[in-house]
């Protein structure tokens, strides 16, 4: 399969795009030994949100490693941040700007199509699918498309990241009511630092499948990774300090939940 998939019953699906770590043979064969390494992915976080079965939520969880193919990017691989620095639909660079191919091996455009194709489509279609049958059953549907980055990544930000990074595409994806019920607990505790629309505003997946006017709402978390881990190799989960944020994602993911039935 190329992606986990579990059909809750809830109004909520959690998608999880950057979590895969598989590689085709055929593009690993290719890589530098820093894109081996497999730091930009979002670790650990199909185990952090392991709560979500148990509240009966749909989930749905990338196999292959954004460095085949990016996910939550579009198909076009146009910017979603206009004037900043950012990775592409198949990435060429870690993001600290480390080469991803040995010289001469980059995929081509033609390649780019055949990925999108066989790695990217796949898992659009599953999450189009599931949104579909829950707005059938519900009526109205969130989608959360759950994310991670180390704290510190200058190529893309001055100094330390907050903590936890809310997007809605500036109030595009989203009803304001859903958005103030989700960060409402995340603003209340004064653990964690909280930002919305600030750096992260939301990817493709937040911004193309997010349609408040069709009861499809979508919010993007991009959790700050030393939260839950240790943010150098070997990147080991780090249940004593996950355990401290497992119960505010608990609360958030229910609140949206509880405002999605209401």
């Amino acid at each position: 399969m190329d992606f986990r998939f579990n059909a809750g019953s809830i109004p909520l699906l959690v998608s999880m795009p950057h979590v895969g770590t598989d590689i085709p043979d055929e593009v690993a064969a290719r890589l530098t030994p820093a894109a081996l390494d497999k730091a930009d992915t979002d670790w650990h976080l199909v185990e952090l949100y392991g709560f979500l079965r148990e509240m009966g939520a749909s989930t749905l969880a990338a196999r292959w490693s954004r460095y085949a193919i990016d996910l939550n990017r579009p198909q076009e691989n146009t910017n979603l941040y206009p004037g900043q620095d950012s990775t592409g639909l198949c990435p060429l660079d870690t993001f600290h700007s480390e080469p991803l191919y040995l010289p001469g091996q980059a995929p081509d455009e033609a390649e780019v199509q055949r990925r999108l194709r066989r790695y990217w489509q796949p898992y659009h279609d599953q999450l189009r699918a599931e949104l579909e049958r829950m707005l059938a059953i519900h009526g109205t549907v969130v989608l959360w498309d759950a994310h991670s980055i180390a704290s510190v990544v200058p190529r893309f930000f001055d100094g330390k990241l907050p903590d936890l990074n809310f997007g809605t595409a500036d109030g595009a994806s989203c009803a304001p009511g859903l958005s103030a019920a989700v960060t409402a607990p995340a603003l209340a505790q004064q653990r964690f630092t909280t930002a919305v629309n600030g750096r992260f505003k939301g990817g493709h997946i937040t911004r193309h499948y997010g349609r408040p006017g069709a009861n499809v709402h979508a919010i993007q978390l991009e959790m700050c990774q030393c939260l839950y881990m240790d943010e150098a190799a070997p990147f080991g989960y780090r249940a004593d300090l996950a355990a401290q944020v497992q119960d505010l994602l608990r609360q958030m993911t229910t609140a949206a939940a509880d405002w999605a039935r209401r």
